[in-house]
């Protein structure tokens, strides 16, 4: 099979799939309204792979039929140049503003699979199965979500010293077909629109914690599997009350194994916890590389809509403004640099087998900073015009539109424009969406304070201090 149409992946959600939103089972996620926003901003994904196949599919090794470009195992810096054009083009595509677009999912099994050998260490069954979960997902063009979070009940225990030991998802027993799995996992983004869960390694486990040193995949409509989602945020709004939400609120869900039966060739980690804690370190990079590029395209964004407010209210010919989204511009520019950058490095991380450093810092540091940055920009320029947002109602109104024509324009912007313009800013900064948004980004690869002190851990620490310790002794002191 080669990649899907839009409607094919839409097709593909009718199943048995158990999903909970607003308190009732959700009988079929396609024709639930406040997931179809979400749901047609993902089936056009599917389809611009259909309109730009040179640019967005390379022919499989195994039938010759054009899949998706985030399932290259790219051998030389102008495949993995390649993977980096065609993931801008499609993370352009949704603004940056889908964090669990199916890119990222597949880079993650790409990386896996390319990593076979260290799955396989001591039992090779599972670096076999990694490979052909990862062909399987390649040849039917599969939409995968992903949980990695234990449940947030007491983080001053480990899993296996909850009250409960089945809070966390663990195994109950193995049979012949595979391992019962009992518990929960969160936060699954994109579950609902997904055909697959992966079951991803994420914290660290001790010793102890083998029951809880699982990674595994699994299609959503896998008895004994629930999905209980957040609260919805699209509420019918439209896009002009809601630009944003009304096209992109992804979903978040609480993932529950009730008893759920995990195939033995589903299973790619199992209670070893080396392997386990070892895996997303000696990881190629590619989901650094599609992560990196999907905040790009957000940033780009972010700055495009700073300079867009600053000129329809006036500000852009105050200095300090024009100092600050000039700083913010050139931020963006680092990030596109620094992203490129990565190309080469991911190939020369082949020999090793690790993400590329510069991809890491970008990612968990430089671009999160730079968004907190760009949200601040827009909230000082805009003051209240954020607040005082008519509807598109009031404008349909005749008794008050002309008042909201003569007092709500902007500076070279008609009202309707400037308000469009200011509702935009709003709904990514002030609404419940954008507000989801600030949290999952600054928390995107896990506990910020955890992911920077890594980087105080690499062996370069010692070559900085020692450059030091190298002018001390210079002047005769030990």
């Amino acid at each position: 099979m080669a990649i899907r149409s839009g409607r094919e992946f839409v097709e593909s959600l009718r199943d048995d799939r158990v999903v909970y939103a607003n308190g009732e089972r959700i009988a079929d996620v396609t024709e639930y309204p406040p997931f179809r926003g979400a749901l047609m901003s993902l089936a056009a994904l599917y389809d611009l792979q259909n309109e730009h196949r040179a640019e967005l599919t390379f022919a499989s090794p195994s039938t010759g039929q054009p899949v998706a470009a985030s399932y290259l195992m790219a051998r030389t810096v102008e495949e993995v140049e390649f993977r980096r054009r065609a993931e801008q083009m499609r993370a352009d595509f949704t603004y940056g503003l889908m964090g669990r677009m199916p890119d990222f999912c597949n880079a993650m099994v790409t990386d896996f699979a390319s990593g076979a050998a260290d799955l396989g260490v001591r039992e090779p069954r599972f670096g076999d199965n990694i490979t052909r979960y990862y062909e399987l997902c390649r040849e039917n063009d599969l939409c995968l979500t992903h949980t990695l979070i234990d449940p947030q009940v007491d983080r001053a225990r480990g899993p296996a010293e909850q009250t409960d030991p089945f809070l966390t998802m663990r195994p109950v027993r193995e049979t012949d077909s595979g391992v019962i799995v009992r518990g929960a996992k969160m936060l699954a983004t994109l579950a609902p629109l997904s055909n697959e869960l992966l079951v991803g390694p994420f914290l660290p486990r001790r010793p102890g914690e083998e029951d809880y040193a699982l990674c595994f995949a699994i299609p959503n409509h896998t008895p004994g599997l629930k999905f209980i989602c957040r609260e919805t945020y699209d509420d019918g709004r439209g896009r002009f009350d809601r630009p944003l939400t009304s096209r992109y609120d992804e979903q978040d869900a609480l993932v529950i194994f009730e008893d759920v039966l995990v195939p033995w060739e589903r299973m790619f980690i199992y209670r070893d916890i080396d392997i386990y804690n070892s895996v997303t370190g000696r990881r190629l990079g590619y989901t650094q590389l599609q992560a990196c590029i999907r905040g790009l395209a957000k940033l780009k964004f972010l700055a495009g809509l700073a300079c867009h407010i600053a000129e329809a209210i006036g500000r852009s010919d105050a200095l300090h403004f024009r100092a600050q989204l000039g700083e913010l511009v050139a931020n963006v520019e680092l990030v596109s640099g620094l992203v490129r950058a990565g190309v080469p490095e991911l190939v020369d991380a082949k020999s090793e087998l690790r993400p590329p450093r510069a991809l890491s810092a970008t990612l968990w540091v430089l671009i999160p900073q730079v968004q907190v940055r760009a949200i601040q920009l827009i909230r000082e320029m805009s003051g209240s015009g954020l607040i005082l947002t008519p509807t598109q109602k009031d404008f349909e109104n005749p008794e008050i539109v002309g008042h909201l024509e003569k007092y709500l324009r902007g500076k070279s912007l008609s009202a309707r424009e400037r308000v469009q313009l200011f509702k935009l800013a709003w709904d990514l900064i002030g609404e419940p969406f954008g507000s989801r948004q600030f949290q999952y980004e600054w928390f995107y690869a896990g506990d910020p304070y955890f992911t920077r002190a890594r980087f105080y851990e690499l062996p370069v620490v010692q070559e900085y201090k020692e450059i030091v310790t190298k002018l001390l002794r210079s002047n005769g002191i030990e």
